[in-house]
Protein backbone atom coordinates (compact mmCIF):
# COMPACT_ATOMS: atom_id res chain seq x y z
CA UNK A 1 0.00 0.00 0.00
CA UNK A 2 1.30 3.42 -0.93
CA UNK A 3 1.48 6.31 1.50
CA UNK A 4 -0.11 9.72 1.34
CA UNK A 5 -0.16 11.35 -2.08
CA UNK A 6 2.36 14.19 -2.22
CA UNK A 7 0.97 17.34 -3.82
CA UNK A 8 3.40 19.71 -5.54
CA UNK A 9 2.05 23.09 -6.67
CA UNK A 10 3.64 25.14 -9.44
CA UNK A 11 2.88 28.86 -9.07
CA UNK A 12 4.12 32.23 -10.27
CA UNK A 13 3.23 35.09 -12.60
CA UNK A 14 1.93 34.47 -16.10
CA UNK A 15 4.33 33.34 -18.81
CA UNK A 16 6.85 31.79 -16.43
CA UNK A 17 6.58 28.24 -17.76
CA UNK A 18 4.21 26.83 -15.12
CA UNK A 19 2.14 24.66 -17.44
CA UNK A 20 5.15 23.42 -19.39
CA UNK A 21 6.98 22.57 -16.16
CA UNK A 22 3.92 20.85 -14.68
CA UNK A 23 3.46 18.66 -17.73
CA UNK A 24 7.17 17.76 -17.93
CA UNK A 25 7.27 16.89 -14.23
CA UNK A 26 4.24 14.65 -14.57
CA UNK A 27 5.89 12.85 -17.49
CA UNK A 28 9.18 12.51 -15.61
CA UNK A 29 7.51 11.06 -12.51
CA UNK A 30 4.92 9.09 -14.52
CA UNK A 31 1.99 10.72 -12.76
CA UNK A 32 -0.95 13.03 -13.31
CA UNK A 33 -0.88 16.80 -13.43
CA UNK A 34 -3.73 19.18 -12.81
CA UNK A 35 -3.91 21.86 -15.50
CA UNK A 36 -4.87 25.48 -14.90
CA UNK A 37 -8.65 25.78 -15.16
CA UNK A 38 -8.54 29.54 -15.86
CA UNK A 39 -7.12 28.95 -19.34
CA UNK A 40 -10.01 26.70 -20.35
CA UNK A 41 -12.56 29.04 -18.77
CA UNK A 42 -11.24 32.21 -20.42
CA UNK A 43 -10.86 30.57 -23.84
CA UNK A 44 -14.51 29.47 -23.60
CA UNK A 45 -16.01 32.60 -22.00
CA UNK A 46 -13.72 35.39 -23.19
CA UNK A 47 -11.12 37.50 -21.45
CA UNK A 48 -13.47 40.23 -20.22
CA UNK A 49 -13.80 38.58 -16.81
CA UNK A 50 -15.38 39.90 -13.62
CA UNK A 51 -14.61 39.50 -9.93
CA UNK A 52 -17.31 36.81 -9.72
CA UNK A 53 -15.77 34.95 -12.67
CA UNK A 54 -12.67 34.50 -10.53
CA UNK A 55 -14.74 32.66 -7.92
CA UNK A 56 -16.12 30.40 -10.66
CA UNK A 57 -12.56 29.80 -11.91
CA UNK A 58 -11.36 28.99 -8.37
CA UNK A 59 -14.12 26.42 -7.93
CA UNK A 60 -13.33 24.93 -11.34
CA UNK A 61 -9.65 24.70 -10.38
CA UNK A 62 -10.49 22.85 -7.19
CA UNK A 63 -12.74 20.44 -9.07
CA UNK A 64 -9.93 19.67 -11.53
CA UNK A 65 -7.51 19.19 -8.63
CA UNK A 66 -9.87 16.81 -6.83
CA UNK A 67 -10.40 14.80 -10.02
CA UNK A 68 -6.66 14.56 -10.67
CA UNK A 69 -6.04 13.53 -7.07
CA UNK A 70 -8.65 10.77 -7.39
CA UNK A 71 -7.01 9.56 -10.61
CA UNK A 72 -3.59 9.36 -8.91
CA UNK A 73 -5.16 7.48 -6.00
CA UNK A 74 -7.01 5.07 -8.30
CA UNK A 75 -3.77 4.39 -10.18
CA UNK A 76 -1.90 3.68 -6.93
CA UNK A 77 0.32 6.72 -7.41
CA UNK A 78 1.92 8.88 -4.76
CA UNK A 79 2.49 12.25 -6.50
CA UNK A 80 0.29 14.92 -8.07
CA UNK A 81 1.63 17.99 -9.87
CA UNK A 82 -0.73 20.98 -9.68
CA UNK A 83 -0.50 23.96 -12.03
CA UNK A 84 -1.97 26.82 -9.98
CA UNK A 85 -3.70 26.84 -6.59
CA UNK A 86 -5.77 29.20 -4.48
CA UNK A 87 -2.77 31.44 -3.75
CA UNK A 88 -2.77 32.25 -7.47
CA UNK A 89 -6.50 32.97 -7.30
CA UNK A 90 -5.99 35.21 -4.27
CA UNK A 91 -3.23 37.18 -5.99
CA UNK A 92 -5.30 37.50 -9.16
CA UNK A 93 -8.36 38.74 -7.23
CA UNK A 94 -6.38 41.23 -5.16
CA UNK A 95 -4.15 42.47 -7.98
CA UNK A 96 -7.01 43.11 -10.40
CA UNK A 97 -9.94 43.89 -8.08
CA UNK A 98 -8.33 44.86 -4.75
CA UNK A 99 -10.25 42.20 -2.82
CA UNK A 100 -10.54 38.42 -2.54
CA UNK A 101 -13.49 36.07 -2.13
CA UNK A 102 -13.80 34.52 1.35
CA UNK A 103 -14.20 31.10 -0.28
CA UNK A 104 -10.72 31.36 -1.81
CA UNK A 105 -9.18 32.41 1.51
CA UNK A 106 -10.93 29.51 3.27
CA UNK A 107 -9.59 27.03 0.73
CA UNK A 108 -6.05 28.35 1.25
CA UNK A 109 -6.26 27.45 4.94
CA UNK A 110 -8.08 24.13 4.42
CA UNK A 111 -6.02 22.58 1.63
CA UNK A 112 -2.71 20.90 2.32
CA UNK A 113 0.25 20.74 -0.02
CA UNK A 114 3.76 19.34 0.31
CA UNK A 115 5.89 21.61 -1.86
CA UNK A 116 5.60 24.82 -3.86
CA UNK A 117 7.67 25.52 -6.95
CA UNK A 118 7.76 29.28 -7.61
CA UNK A 119 8.52 30.00 -11.26
CA UNK A 120 10.77 33.01 -11.61
CA UNK A 121 10.29 35.70 -14.26
CA UNK A 122 13.67 35.14 -15.92
CA UNK A 123 12.09 33.49 -18.97
CA UNK A 124 11.12 35.84 -21.80
CA UNK A 125 7.45 36.82 -21.76
CA UNK A 126 5.51 34.99 -24.48
CA UNK A 127 2.42 36.66 -25.92
CA UNK A 128 -0.81 34.72 -26.08
CA UNK A 129 -4.46 35.70 -26.17
CA UNK A 130 -4.93 35.29 -22.39
CA UNK A 131 -1.89 37.07 -20.97
CA UNK A 132 -2.26 40.53 -19.49
CA UNK A 133 1.08 41.78 -18.14
CA UNK A 134 3.90 41.88 -20.70
CA UNK A 135 5.76 44.75 -19.01
CA UNK A 136 8.61 44.04 -16.63
CA UNK A 137 7.22 46.18 -13.79
CA UNK A 138 4.06 44.15 -13.12
CA UNK A 139 5.96 40.88 -13.67
CA UNK A 140 8.48 41.83 -10.97
CA UNK A 141 5.71 43.04 -8.67
CA UNK A 142 3.68 39.84 -9.08
CA UNK A 143 6.74 37.64 -8.58
CA UNK A 144 7.53 39.48 -5.33
CA UNK A 145 3.92 39.05 -4.16
CA UNK A 146 4.15 35.27 -4.70
CA UNK A 147 7.56 35.12 -3.04
CA UNK A 148 6.26 37.03 -0.01
CA UNK A 149 3.27 34.69 0.30
CA UNK A 150 5.51 31.62 0.21
CA UNK A 151 7.95 33.07 2.73
CA UNK A 152 5.05 33.62 5.15
CA UNK A 153 3.51 30.14 5.09
CA UNK A 154 4.70 26.76 6.37
CA UNK A 155 5.01 24.59 3.26
CA UNK A 156 8.53 24.23 1.82
CA UNK A 157 9.11 26.05 -1.45
CA UNK A 158 11.83 26.38 -4.07
CA UNK A 159 12.51 29.20 -6.52
CA UNK A 160 12.64 27.75 -10.04
CA UNK A 161 14.72 29.77 -12.48
CA UNK A 162 16.88 29.33 -15.56
CA UNK A 163 16.04 27.99 -18.98
CA UNK A 164 13.44 25.23 -19.40
CA UNK A 165 16.00 22.44 -18.95
CA UNK A 166 17.45 24.04 -15.79
CA UNK A 167 13.97 24.60 -14.39
CA UNK A 168 13.03 20.98 -14.94
CA UNK A 169 16.24 19.75 -13.30
CA UNK A 170 15.77 22.05 -10.26
CA UNK A 171 12.14 21.01 -9.90
CA UNK A 172 12.93 17.27 -10.15
CA UNK A 173 15.65 17.67 -7.50
CA UNK A 174 13.30 19.61 -5.22
CA UNK A 175 10.59 16.96 -5.50
CA UNK A 176 13.04 14.12 -4.86
CA UNK A 177 14.19 15.84 -1.65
Amino acid sequence: MKGKIKKVVVIGPESTGKSTLSELLAKHFNTEWCAEYAREYLLTNGTDYTYNDLLTIAKGQLKLENTALQTVENNGGDLLIIDTDMYVMQVWCEYVFGKCHDFIKEQITEREYDLYLLCNIDLPWVKDELREYPDEGPRIELYEIYKNILQNQQVPWVDISGNYEERLRKAIDAIKK
